[in-house]
C-alpha cells in the first residue's frame, strides 16, 4: 500500500512538472506591395498613415491592417480569432511622414502609446488609433492635434467597433500631421 502511494505521489509531481512549452512570439514582418488589408483587400501601401499586422498562433503569416484602428478592432471584435501571438504597429516617432509611416519600424502593440480621438483620420478616412513608441511623442501629438493618450488594453472598445461616418471624419492637411511625427 506503500509502493502504491508513493508511486502516485511520483506521478503527480512528475505531472505537475509538465509545462505547456511556451512559445515565441513571433517577428514583426517587413510591409511590402504584396499586403493587403484584412477587412478592405486593398493594397495596404495606398493608404497613408501608420498601419498593423497581427500574427495568430500557428499562421506563418500575418494579417496586414491599412488602420491600427482596424487591428484593434479585429482584437475586441467577437467573431474573430483569439488566438493572436502578436500585433504590431509603426512607431510613429520615427516615422519619416504621414504619407510614409514606415517599412520596418514596428513595435509590440503591447509597447505602444496611442493617441485616441485625435483630429487625425487614418488611410481609410475613419478616425485613427496613432502609435508612438514612447509617451512623449504621443503627448507632443495630441497636444498638437487633440486627443487621447492611452496604453493598448485601455482603448475603449466602443471607440474601435463604433460605426464611422466618413463624411464627417475631419482629415487634417498633411503638412500638419507630417509636422507633428517627425
Amino acid at each position: 500500500m506503500k509502493r502504491r502511494f508513493i508511486l502516485l505521489l511520483a506521478l503527480g509531481l512528475l505531472a505537475g512538472c509538465q509545462e505547456a512549452p511556451e512559445l515565441a512570439k513571433p517577428a514583426a514582418i517587413t510591409l511590402t506591395a504584396e499586403a493587403a488589408g484584412h477587412y478592405c483587400q486593398m493594397t495596404v501601401l495606398e493608404h497613408e498613415g501608420p498601419k498593423a499586422q497581427i500574427h495568430l498562433s500557428g499562421n506563418p503569416f500575418p494579417f496586414w491592417f491599412t488602420q491600427v484602428r482596424d487591428a484593434i478592432a479585429f482584437m475586441h471584435s467577437p467573431e474573430e480569432p483569439k488566438d493572436i501571438a502578436a500585433i504590431y504597429v509603426n512607431d510613429m516617432d520615427v516615422a519619416a511622414n504621414w504619407k510614409e509611416p514606415g517599412f520596418d519600424n514596428w513595435i509590440d502593440a503591447e509597447a505602444a502609446w496611442f493617441v485616441v480621438e485625435s483630429k487625425q483620420a487614418g488611410g481609410m478616412g475613419a478616425p485613427e488609433t496613432i502609435p508612438f513608441g514612447t509617451e512623449e511623442g504621443a503627448k507632443k501629438f495630441a497636444a498638437a492635434q487633440g486627443g487621447r493618450v492611452l496604453r493598448l488594453h485601455d482603448i475603449p472598445t466602443e471607440y474601435v467597433l463604433a460605426p464611422v461616418e466618413l463624411s464627417s471624419t475631419p482629415q487634417l492637411k498633411q503638412d500638419a500631421a507630417d509636422e507633428v511625427v517627425q
